[in-house]
């Protein structure tokens, strides 16, 4: 069995250079980031984003933020809306606000997740051969200490548990993922806090999308405070709230 190991690395993961123009006919593409109080890494996630070449646009969407991420996101390019607190429902706000894309990518606005992958989740949906691409963090190379051992285990057990209920198995709940905008909208995602990942990913595999998980690297958020493992506090919502989901969705009627 594949154990997960944490790799030494650099201080900062090197970045992967890939040409933009292998992506010039993929569908197109829309990039959420849903974002609280990320005046510090904000702009620098958003550029990445665009460096990549593939998304027509990207949307960050203030969660309530009480610092300058509003500013900051739209200074480098972001088209920027607000959402009241809760995970996911910035997540749902940014996918109201896409424009006529067929992709939707997510992406978390504190740095940690490394955009130069996006062309890696987004080129097999573009190719017709999946519907949901979820990167795994737990499979790729981790900056030490941007993964908590809280982090880690809940993902593997979420997964074990998910692959006895529909036979997929899943490594992570990393919150970087691309997904068909259509086959998301049959999901019907009703989440409106930590547990918007785990719905997705329960829900895409109850409904026999085709799903791919792969590998990407992971770094230290590059600015701010983590609303989740950052705390006792923030953890035990956040484990809590997910663990409801689990459970509202496992037992659900299938639509």
């Amino acid at each position: 069995m594949w154990q997960a190991r944490t790799l030494a690395l650099p201080c900062r993961l090197p970045i992967i250079t890939r040409s933009a123009k292998r992506f010039s006919a993929m569908s197109k593409a829309s990039v959420v980031i849903p974002a609280l109080n990320e005046e510090e890494p904000i702009a620098g996630v958003v550029r990445e984003c665009f460096a990549t070449g593939v998304p027509e646009e990207v949307i960050v969407v203030d969660n309530g933020s009480t610092d300058r991420t509003a500013e900051r996101a739209r200074e480098a390019g972001a088209h920027v809306i607000t959402a009241p607190r809760g995970y996911g429902r910035a997540c749902a706000a940014g996918v109201r606000a896409v424009s006529q894309y067929d992709i939707v990518v997510f992406l978390d606005g504190d740095g940690s997740d490394i955009p130069v992958f996006i062309p890696k989740l987004v080129e097999p949906i573009a190719r017709g051969t999946h519907d949901f691409v979820i990167g795994s963090r737990t499979r790729g190379q981790r900056e030490p200490g941007s993964m908590n051992f809280q982090q880690i285990l809940s993902g593997r057990i979420a997964g074990w548990i998910m692959q006895l209920l529909y036979g997929v198995r899943y490594t992570d709940m990393c919150p970087f993922r691309a997904i068909r905008r259509d086959a998301l909208a049959k999901l019907d995602m009703r989440e409106e806090t930590y547990g918007w990942n785990l719905e997705m990913q329960m829900k895409a595999a109850r409904a026999g999308l085709r799903i791919l998980e792969i590998p990407v690297n992971h770094r230290r958020r590059t600015g701010g405070e983590s609303k989740v493992s950052g705390t006792l506090r923030g953890t035990f919502v956040a484990g809590t709230r997910i663990m409801a989901t689990l459970f509202r969705v496992a037992v659900s009627p299938k639509e």
